[in-house]
């Protein structure tokens, strides 16, 4: 059988010793009387069997030539050496073996009858490539680097798997072009490069059989199996879902041992929470903790003794305990680790800090029964594999952290900065009740009390006005477009159901020119929906010359709403755009604020943007609190408040229709507490008493001066809702400075407004906000100056 014929690739092999023959012509010249004759005695063999240095391809030659193979191989199988050495001479890419040395049979025998060898690493349909780098290597000089660790993997008499690396030594080949083969240039180089995985490409450049090989490579074979049992662990570790699977830690532990060579050993884990500088348990199948024994958690410093705690966090070293009732009786119980580890009859143990640059990840634990078993010395074994087990932790802790950040969004929703961290806590409890068997996982209440709040909102002005008469622009323009077309229809055609369709065009026009009411958009959708749009379809059909007319009526019909949507677009687009650019400026200007003092921050779009702060001790979980704070951040609101009016006036001219802002600030001068509705997934006040706040503040922007039929909110000024006298007084002082700094104007107005459902006393401040034309205008306007001034 051709040994070509089983495998596609761009080498025409045959054995041949050639390359190997023509080294013992030169040897033939030695000054050595015994390599000359050893070398005669080989040159013999191959001037006997001249096949032998031609080639062959045939298979059965390697048993027909086999005595002869193995004399010309002899000094390269030395057999003095063969029962140490792995060694075969082989063909390459291929499990073709012709010759081996005592110690691969004995392997292969010890491996069973049924045992098939195999390369292991070498993808088959990456073996044509691999041959092309060969050549390119051979031939034309080019040196890919493609070089790949192969494998054997043979079990011992025991059916232990074992791994050995196959080291190639190819002195002995020879590759040349035949007369299928292109010539190889830079271009096609570059090309093949860039073009790994393109199979055909390769075939092109190098079509099968196209060079001709003649020669053997010799496969140098090293046991391997110590470094790819270290290669295991790491794979071992680096597999998602162990914490989960409870034959992990059982393997996991008969690593070790094996790694130790102890049988008695025990491996547990605690990991670092550098928040609180705390060890704590590792969740999860099987795994346990020998320094917290029974605690989920605990302080590192009542964990460890000073220079314990030195060693593994600062200095990031391991530490042995050899014989821990020897210390324990001689410390008197003064080091809380010998005594936690004293009280499980724990007799010796390593503890091995798992780290990164960053610093501390957790803690290794191996543990003994048996003093004396684990100490110093059989430690430093751990230098082998800690760089595993710390890549292991990391990729562990991101994806912990990954998991908390889904069971938040999960749970609630996306979560502002400054609460952030009192969500991660919840969340770790609540996934380290899913692998506790003794509690079903809930999300528990977040709350904080004791905070102040703050409300705030630019809206657009007598939107819902706006709105209407852009709805009522839209529904005109359609009954005047089919009100058009049908008097055309009516003069070629006269039927009287046309007549009365009209009659109706003409009553819904008139309707909208006296007054637009709530029920008047659904009633006109739904005539232009199921009266107009079917006629039109029939005139279209019975009265071409309308066609183009009709084509073009539905042509101006927004798809999904069914009615002309052109006013309409104006104004919601604007409204989008508005909303858009306030909240940009307000997230950008939030930046600053949070870097004064850390606050909890939302903002929701309606028609203009509203925002929600809370601020105080149990948000930011430091005793750093200071009323100074509130102050601060109420200025702060009353500053970004004007400068968001005078961008969006500065802006007004880009915005396809020009509609009017107005700007409120709610005072509330009461903390109050506030918690995460995980129905709506939102922050609310929590209590009744706290409620008033969440009236006032969906109702107040609607609220009248009392006496008279005007909003307290109005154009061209800021409206700041208060109800006691010292928040006057405060805020007052704040409109002082910002007049100052011309913000404000002087035309400070204090109003009394009319009770809302539920709320009395409710006060208001209201004064004009001054304005720039542009950004680099100097003068300052009111709004109607300013108007006036761009009308100009």
């Amino acid at each position: 059988m051709d040994i070509n014929k089983h495998i596609e690739s761009p080498l025409s092999v045959k054995v041949s010793f050639n390359k190997l023959l023509k080294s013992y012509e030169a040897l033939l010249h030695s000054d050595n009387d015994l390599v000359v004759s050893n070398a005669e005695r080989v040159l013999k063999i191959a001037k006997d069997y001249p096949v032998l240095r031609e080639g062959f391809s045939d298979f059965s030659f390697i048993e027909k030539y086999k005595k002869e193979i193995s004399g010309i191989l002899q000094d390269s199988f030395s057999p003095i050496l063969t029962h140490n050495e792995i060694k075969t001479a082989s063909i390459p890419l291929q499990d073709i073996i012709f010759n081996k040395s005592e110690r691969f049979k004995k392997i292969l025998n010890d491996a069973g009858d049924n045992f098939k060898l195999e390369i292991k690493n070498l993808p088959e349909d990456h073996n044509y490539i691999i041959a092309c780098s060969i050549i390119l290597r051979y031939c034309y000089g080019y040196d890919l680097n493609f070089k790949r660790p192969f494998f054997y993997e043979i079990p011992d008499k025991k059916g232990v798997m074992r791994y050995y690396k196959i080291l190639y030594n190819a002195d002995f080949i020879e590759i040349t072009p035949n007369k299928n083969a292109p010539k190889i240039t830079a271009a096609d180089y570059d090309q093949l490069i860039d073009n790994f995985d393109d199979l055909e490409l390769w075939k092109t450049k190098f079509p099968p059989n196209s060079y001709d090989f003649k020669g053997f490579v010799i496969s140098n074979i090293v046991d391997v199996t110590d470094d790819q049992s270290i290669s295991n662990i790491k794979s071992s570790l680096l597999g998602k879902g162990k914490r989960k699977d409870e034959a992990f830690m059982k393997d996991f532990h008969e690593i070790f041992r094996s790694l130790l060579g102890l049988k008695d050993i025990h491996v547990g884990f605690s990991i670092y929470n550098k928040d609180d500088d705390s060890f704590v348990r590792v969740y999860g199948a099987g795994m346990t903790s020998y320094l917290l024994n029974e605690l989920e958690a605990s302080y590192c410093t009542d964990a460890l003794c000073n220079w314990s705690y030195n060693r593994l966090l600062h200095e990031k070293k391991y530490f042995t305990i050899s014989n821990v009732k020897e210390m324990y009786e001689s410390s008197n119980c003064d080091l809380p680790h010998i005594k936690v580890l004293y009280e499980q009859g724990i007799q010796s143990a390593i503890f091995a800090p798992i780290a990164n640059d960053k610093g501390l990840m957790g803690i290794l634990e191996i543990v003994s029964e048996r003093p004396k078993a684990l100490n110093s010395v059989n430690a430093n074994k751990l230098v082998d594999v800690m760089p595993f087990i710390v890549s292991a932790v990391e990729r562990s802790k991101s994806e912990e952290e990954n998991l908390i950040e889904a069971v938040i969004q999960k749970e609630c929703t996306s979560i502002h900065s400054s609460v952030h961290w009192k969500f991660v806590q919840e969340a770790r409890n609540y996934i380290r009740a899913e692998y506790s068997k003794d509690e079903s996982p809930t999300f528990r209440k977040i709350a904080f009390n004791n905070v102040y709040p703050l409300f705030g909102q630019i809206d657009v002005k007598g939107s819902s006005d706006a709105r209407n008469e852009a709805t009522k622009k839209d529904l005109m323009m359609q009954l005047n477009l089919a009100g058009k077309i049908l008097d055309k229809s009516l003069k070629e055609k006269h039927l009287p159901i046309y007549e009365k369709i009209k009659f109706q065009i003409e009553a819904f026009n008139n309707e909208l020119k006296d007054s637009f009411k709530v029920d008047s958009e659904h009633a006109i959708t739904v005539f232009l929906k199921e009266d107009i749009k079917p006629v039109f379809q029939l005139v279209a059909q019975t009265q071409e010359f309308l066609k183009e007319e009709i084509e073009d009526y539905f042509s101006k019909i927004d798809p999904d709403l069914n009615v002309i949507y052109f006013y309409r677009k104006h104004y919601d687009d604007t409204v989008k755009l508005i909303n858009t650019n306030m909240s940009s400026l307000l997230d950008e200007k939030q930046i600053e604020a949070q870097e004064m003092y850390p606050h909890f921050f939302e903002r929701f779009k309606t028609d203009g943007v509203e925002h929600n702060m809370y601020i105080g001790e149990s948000i930011t979980k430091l005793d750093s609190f200071n009323m100074i704070y509130l102050y601060n951040l109420r200025l702060w609101q009353l500053q970004v408040m004007c400068e968001m009016e005078n961008e969006y006036y500065q802006n007004q001219h880009e915005y396809p229709i020009a509609l009017d802002v107005a700007s409120m600030v709610l005072v509330f001068n009461q903390p109050l507490s506030i918690r995460f509705r995980m129905d709506e997934k939102r922050f609310d006040v929590d209590g009744t008493y706290n409620a008033r706040y969440e009236v006032v503040k969906k109702r107040v922007d609607k609220a009248f001066i009392k006496g008279t039929e005007e909003r307290a909110t109005q154009k061209g000024k800021l409206t700041i809702v208060y109800s006691q006298k010292e928040d006057e007084e405060e805020y007052v002082g704040y409109i002082k400075f910002l007049q100052s700094k011309h913000v404000l104007d002087t035309d400070l107005e204090y109003l009394e407004l009319e009770d809302l459902q539920g709320v009395t006393g409710l006060k208001a401040l209201r004064i004009s906000i001054l304005y720039h034309n542009d950004k680099d205008d100097k003068n300052f306007y009111t709004y109607n100056d300013l108007m006036e001034t761009i009308k100009g």
